[in-house]
């Protein structure tokens, strides 16, 4: 096992140019007032001729023609309305996304009826859908959202949103972006990995506690005492100070940054529809950049449909694909004007990275973080014969203002079929976490 004991810490106008000149005004001082310039005269019979024939024209147009006359302004779209310019990857998405509140079961698929004529048809898991719907409303969570989606085509699985706090809430909720916390661990394992300095097996040294917030020091390593862990067990317990120390001292403050790009922060995922870009803004100290590779940078924010996008591309071994929320648009007549094709979006990174990050990863499940919720009382695990990969994230917010519980995944390990992400916003009380939502969706899509 590697060691890393030795880390340390355009022309310009003048105004006189508009100016009338001083022998133009002289003259023009001694005009009477009352008498009007001879160009002024004209335009006094000019423009009420003109009024008349705008006035008079879509009348003629309609006479002449036989048919409405045409604005010259273009109207928008009414959103959700049908329009076959529309219909690429992203038009589809925004159409559908439009459509999804009016969504309902039929002959086994959920649809929507569209506003100018026709139908989305969605490829939503109805097990999965209804099992996170039913959780998040019979624990009455304040604020929850959860987003499945396959790996390899990037359909959307199943897509719920529910408050009980806030009505109305759950309809953006699946774009808007909140606090990432420790999710971004999986940005800054990817970051040093690619640089191969080290591997799942690498053990890091480190001063605190596992949860330290206190990133000033953890560098400054003692003499003698210092803590140690290797990256796999440390991506399980999700650990503060070995991911601080990975970014500023391993990755690196570019690469990391660079990394982040990559995975799709900064600019828009999904441009033209209501998906916010996620953002994580450039550390300008060393403790700034140890804060945001543990996942404590509170200006990193990202929306629950790209949590589980990240997820997919590892799953994907490293391709990120466009999620994609429609799974065929029909027109009025009923004419398929629009199918699903997987949409490759970037390489992120590469396979061998993915399947290091896999192996991290998945000790989440078996003896970190989500231990509890997929174990029952005896220590058994609740799905024995799935692999699974996850990380969980926990930080404080204020919009809305509670405790955020991520727990993003994607399973099996050796052949992803689902990757996820759930999102639950406690207050004071609290009843479930994001964990229990994600072993209850797995649940639902394996058995």
């Amino acid at each position: 096992m590697q060691d890393f004991k030795h880390l340390t810490n355009k022309k310009r106008f003048s105004a006189s140019s508009f100016l009338p000149s001083r022998k133009s005004a002289s003259r023009n001082a001694f005009k009477r007032l009352d008498e009007p310039p001879p160009r002024k005269k004209r335009l006094r019979f000019l423009l009420p001729l003109i009024a008349a024939l705008l006035v008079a024209y879509p009348v003629l147009s309609l006479l002449l023609s036989g048919r409405p006359a045409v604005s010259s302004v273009r109207e928008e779209a009414h959103p959700g309305t049908l329009s076959l310019r529309d219909l690429d990857t992203y038009g589809a998405f925004r159409v559908a996304a439009g459509a999804f509140p009016t969504a309902r079961a039929e002959g086994g698929r959920l649809v929507a009826s569209l506003a100018g004529g026709g139908t989305v048809v969605y490829a939503i898991n109805e097990e999965v859908q209804e099992r996170v719907k039913d959780v998040l409303a019979r624990f009455q969570v304040p604020y929850g959202v959860f987003v499945a989606m396959e790996p390899r085509s990037g359909r959307i699985l199943a897509m719920v949103a529910h408050s009980s706090v806030l009505p109305g809430w759950e309809q953006q909720a699946f774009y808007g972006i909140y606090p990432m916390a420790s999710l971004f661990k999986i940005i800054t394992a990817t970051a040093a990995l690619e640089q191969g300095k080290v591997s799942p097996d690498t053990v890091i040294p480190f001063r605190g506690g596992l949860y330290s917030e206190s990133s000033r020091h953890w560098s400054d390593l003692p003499k003698r005492g210092a803590q140690e862990m290797d990256l796999t067990t440390a991506m399980g317990k999700s650990v503060n100070p070995v991911f601080g120390r990975l970014a500023c001292d391993v990755a690196g403050r570019d690469s990391v940054l660079r990394c982040a790009e990559r995975f799709g922060f900064n600019h828009a995922l999904l441009p033209g529809t209501p998906v916010l870009p996620s953002k994580a803004e450039h550390p300008s100290t060393d403790d700034d950049l140890r804060l945001m590779g543990a996942g404590l940078g509170r200006e990193v924010k990202i929306s629950p449909l790209h949590a589980a996008v990240l997820m997919a591309t590892v799953a994907n071994g490293g391709t990120m694909l466009a999620p994609s929320l429609a799974d065929e648009i029909r027109d009025p007549s009923g004419k398929v004007a629009y199918t699903h094709q997987p949409r490759p979006l970037r390489t992120v990174t590469t396979a061998e990275v993915s399947s290091q990050l896999t192996r991290m990863l998945s000790t989440t499940v078996t003896t970190g973080t989500s231990r509890r919720a997929f174990h029952d009382r005896n220590g058994r695990p609740k799905l024995a014969d799935v692999s699974i990969a996850a990380k969980t994230g926990s930080i404080n917010g204020t919009d809305p203002e509670g405790h955020y519980s991520w727990f993003a995944a994607y399973a099996p390990t050796d052949n992803p079929q689902i990757a996820l992400a759930a999102l639950v916003i406690n207050q004071d009380k609290w009843k479930i976490k994001a964990s229990y939502v994600g072993e209850q969706a797995l649940e639902a899509f394996f058995k």
